[in-house]
């Protein structure tokens, strides 16, 4: 039977699709958009199907014959407000276990109004009836993303918070936690914090990836006002001012969680071994 991948385009997403059929199983990806460059890109062997969360009856054929289904918290860059309705598509017909890749910050109170928007979702997975385990990761290193465009035509990252402490994690690490819980045994009711092994420092990313494309890239510090200015056409508003909030807190997100070590056996993957493996990225 196949296991079901929502947001199979995206960066963990893309990541779980391709671990799931290295290790021989039937995956079915969903997208809005088969035709996409990114749902051609996934291994021919996959299965890839239409699909719209915002309307949860186009799901009922993707879940056909489905046991095991990842589901991701985001629908765009806002969360999802239909997951209770398609766990119970899910449910009825015949999916058993859910992975969620959700937002999860214990430090902020459930009426925030960052937290507040993922809060129905989280007691939807759990009083689905379903097995299901929670994957609430640290920042992700495919974040840094962002700064390509500068560093390809400039050589420079304009950023607040160069000091900015966070144990950034690689997807695929990710993705190898979300592979665990998907395909064995024993993590029902489980919630993991997959985080990088080491703090970084947002200027210390910056070095690594003028280390790995083999020339000097230079971190410009932003203000908080002037990064409001910067990011006022590429973010919601709501965002920015969580990513600024974040930023004020001196001692950052360096918290190093053990989830990946013990979930999947090994050690995370560095930001510097990233860094290495998206050199074209940024060149």
């Amino acid at each position: 039977m196949p296991i079901l991948v929502t947001g199979a385009t995206g960066t963990v997403g893309g990541s779980l699709v391709r671990q799931l059929v290295s290790t021989g199983h039937d995956v079915r990806a969903l997208t809005r958009d088969p035709a996409s460059p990114a749902a051609t890109a996934l291994p021919d062997r996959v299965e890839v199907v239409a699909g719209d969360f915002a309307r949860p009856h186009t799901l009922v054929a993707a879940l056909r014959g489905v046991t095991r289904m990842h589901l991701v918290a985001m629908d765009g860059y806002g969360p999802l407000t239909t997951g209770a309705e398609i766990l119970e598509l899910a449910r009825q017909a015949g999916v058993r276990r859910v992975t969620h890749l959700g937002h999860n910050d214990p430090s902020r109170a459930d009426d925030d109004p960052i937290e507040a928007p993922h809060r129905p979702l989280h007691r939807a997975v759990e009083n689905s009836g379903l097995e299901w385990t929670h994957i609430f990761p640290g920042e992700f290193m495919a974040n840094t993303r962002e700064w390509a465009a500068g560093i390809r035509t400039e050589g420079v990252v304009r950023a607040p918070f160069g000091d900015w402490n966070s144990a950034l994690v690689h997807e695929a690490d990710i993705a190898a936690v979300i592979v665990a819980a998907l395909t064995e045994d024993g993590h029902a009711g489980r919630v993991y914090q997959p985080t990088g092994p080491e703090p970084v420092r947002r200027r210390d990313a910056v070095r690594m990836i003028g280390e790995a494309i083999g020339r000097p890239v230079r971190f410009d510090e932003l203000t908080p006002e002037q990064a409001r200015e910067y990011w006022k056409d590429h973010y919601p508003t709501e965002v920015i001012e969580w990513f600024l909030e974040m930023g004020r807190h001196p001692d950052g997100s360096g918290w190093v969680a053990p989830d990946v070590e013990q979930v999947t056996g090994r050690p995370g993957r560095t930001f510097r071994q990233w860094a290495a493996e998206h050199a074209d990225d940024f060149r």
